[in-house]
């Protein structure tokens, strides 16, 4: 009997909401169960699965729900909200997959952790924040809270103003040796939520900071950290293209290191979409992981045995 293989599983939004549902919990369970049916296949196929997943919306809505409370309830900061939706996407993958290993016989425990990913203090893009988070604000409310608070806020896209926050890069999770202790014991864990909350270190301890993980940089240092084999990114598209949504899309079964890089290089891969899973893709291989997957979120059996989605390979 050989060994057998982790596969860290990282979900995109789709996976928990899908474009144009409200975010209700109901709408949010249907999702998650139609996610967990594929994850459950995974691990009845013999497979040692950890997931992680996006919680962009999740978070968007808690900003919205405490900046309305604010007059009643102190509005909590950013690295909070990324803890409660941890816990939130975790509860009801918990549930969700834990109701279809059990139909199919399999008894294994769920388990979420609160994970934290820290970040160096150092890192540039604090000088530089980047990421758009929470709701859109007239340009008179946000020049307010520029002068009030020390704010970065951004105009989006004619839709309005966002506060932009730093994205720094993940270097590695605080949890990771209970991470690591609960998935040889055979738990299934679900980790690093949104690319775990960003954490610095000060004094010997631990401080949360101000910033947005990129979810797909974060599954990879996860995938790192727990020593998998295999690094997949569910997502809304079948493939990885080249020269996406124009005449001349080349969708690709197959891209090396070499070949990711001349891609990237080329301008392929747009940052706000499929330049993080790429890159975080050919991290991971680069680092000696055996091989990284980008695939629609119901094509992950296949995927894994190689008859869909974008493989990178060294």
């Amino acid at each position: 009997m050989g060994r057998q293989k982790t596969i860290v599983v990282a979900l995109g939004g789709n996976a928990i909401l899908q474009p144009g549902q409200k975010g209700t919990a109901e709408e949010q369970l249907r999702n998650v169960d139609a996610t967990a049916k594929q994850i459950a296949q995974l691990i009845a196929s013999g497979y040692r699965v950890v997931i992680t997943h996006g919680n962009g919306p999740q978070v968007g809505n808690l900003l919205i729900q405490h900046e309305a409370g604010s007059s009643q309830v102190p509005a909590l900061p950013l690295d909070v909200c990324g803890a409660q939706s941890q816990g939130q996407i975790g509860y009801m993958m918990q549930q969700c997959l834990g109701k279809r290993l059990k139909e199919m016989g399999i008894e294994k425990p769920v388990v979420t952790v609160v994970t934290q990913m820290i970040v160096s203090k150092d890192d540039p893009a604090f000088a530089k924040p980047s990421k758009p988070v929470g709701p859109f604000y007239t340009e008179e409310q946000a020049r307010l809270r520029m002068e009030q608070k020390g704010e970065t806020w951004v105009e989006d896209a004619g839709r309005g103003w966002r506060k932009v926050v730093p994205s720094p890069d993940p270097i590695s999770m605080v949890e990771k040796e209970a991470i690591l202790a609960l998935v040889e014991s055979g738990v299934v864990v679900i980790a690093n939520g949104g690319g775990g909350i960003p954490v610095v270190q000060k004094d010997g301890y631990y401080e949360g900071v101000e910033a947005v993980i990129d979810k797909d940089l974060g599954g990879q240092r996860l995938a790192m950290d727990v020593g998998a084999d295999m690094f997949v990114i569910l997502t809304d598209v079948d493939k990885v293209a080249l020269h996406y949504k124009t005449p001349e899309q080349v969708n690709l079964d197959q891209m090396t290191l070499a070949e990711v890089e001349k891609y990237q290089k080329e301008g392929h891969f747009k940052a706000g979409s499929m330049g993080p899973k790429v890159e975080a893709c050919r991290r991971f291989v680069a680092a000696g992981g055996e091989v990284a997957i980008i695939a629609s979120l119901d094509t992950a059996i296949d995927a894994i045995n190689g008859r869909a989605g974008t493989r990178i390979v060294r």
